[in-house]
């Protein structure tokens, strides 16, 4: 079956798709924080923006796009809840460049949030980012055109996986296992929390706005949860082979902190190995999906292609 589906994939373009939603999103991102502020909210503001629109993939928004559109939703009608999903996404690099967490003074190819606002505004933006998200997603216009109930738990699912059961959990856990021996199951749980949890959401929640099917929705949460483990391997990766100017932040900070991580625990040639299983089941748990499910696909092979 994927043989066939990945030999139907070869005309798709990726590269063009991506460009095509970033620029959607970034239109809609600059909507909801145009760079308009004036008097005492002026500096949060700036240094909200300054992260949130310093580049970037925008690959979570993509895959809430890309959920929808498997399950016949479209782009448009989860826009909103992309852009939250990128609003969070930033609010927790900025903190997790802080002096306090992995002390990075270069995000991006451009210095750190704290590097040019002061640590204290960098946390206040990252705040102000997080606070945001959920205002997007509870805007009337967001919500009174869809199944409500479909809002409510996709704003749950989001929760969850940004607080202290995904994401704050998994940065937890990674701060508390730094310098210490651990065990392939320790890495999962970080990796699958830290990264992998916004990531699931993001093509969960794509796919349960469009009204996706509990079936479709269980499928694509599986390849969500598998995608996002390979993503944070092949960070890991990067962060021993990658270059600077290539990936846009320092190399060789994983070692030098100390972290846990797949080529930590397993080597380079193993975790390698690792990531391209997870994406192999993760690609498999759609094998149901048509061509509407190319994008998920493609994305999937891209992630362990990248070099930055």
């Amino acid at each position: 079956m994927w043989k066939k589906r990945e030999a139907e994939m070869e005309g798709f373009d990726l590269k063009a798709y991506a460009e095509e939603k970033r620029k959607l999103i970034n239109s809609a991102l600059e909507s909801y924080l145009p760079d308009k502020a004036d008097g005492y909210e002026k500096e949060i503001v700036e240094a909200m923006r300054y992260s949130l629109f310093a580049g970037g993939k925008r690959l979570r928004p993509i895959l809430c796009l890309a959920g929808s559109e498997a399950v016949g939703g479209t782009s448009e009608q989860v826009l909103p809840f992309a852009c939250a999903i990128e609003l969070i996404h930033t609010y927790s690099l900025i903190h997790d460049d802080l002096p306090s967490m992995d002390d990075d003074s270069l995000r991006r190819g451009i210095p750190t949030n704290h590097m040019v606002f002061g640590e204290a505004i960098a946390i206040l933006a990252g705040d102000g980012l997080l606070t945001e998200a959920f205002r997007i997603m509870t805007l009337p216009r967001t919500w009174e055109a869809m199944e409500h109930s479909r809002v409510l738990k996709a704003v749950n699912i989001l929760a969850e996986a940004a607080g202290y059961m995904g994401m704050v959990g998994g940065q937890a856990m990674d701060i508390r296992c730094q310098g210490m021996p651990a065990d392939p199951g320790t890495v999962e749980y970080i990796h699958s929390h830290k990264t992998g949890a916004l990531i699931r959401a993001s093509v969960v929640c794509g796919a349960l706005l469009a009204g996706g099917t509990d079936e479709q929705i269980n499928a694509l949460s599986s390849y969500g949860s598998s995608l996002g483990v390979a993503f944070q391997i092949w960070d890991d990766i990067l962060d021993i082979e990658g270059h600077t100017e290539v990936m846009g932040k320092e190399g060789g900070k994983d070692l030098q902190l100390g972290k846990v991580t797949y080529p930590s625990v397993l080597g380079i040639d193993r975790a390698k190995k690792e990531a391209y299983r997870y994406i192999e089941k993760g690609i498999e748990a759609i094998k149901d999906f048509g061509r509407e499910a190319d994008p998920l696909r493609a994305i999937a092979r891209y992630v362990t292609e990248r070099r930055r």
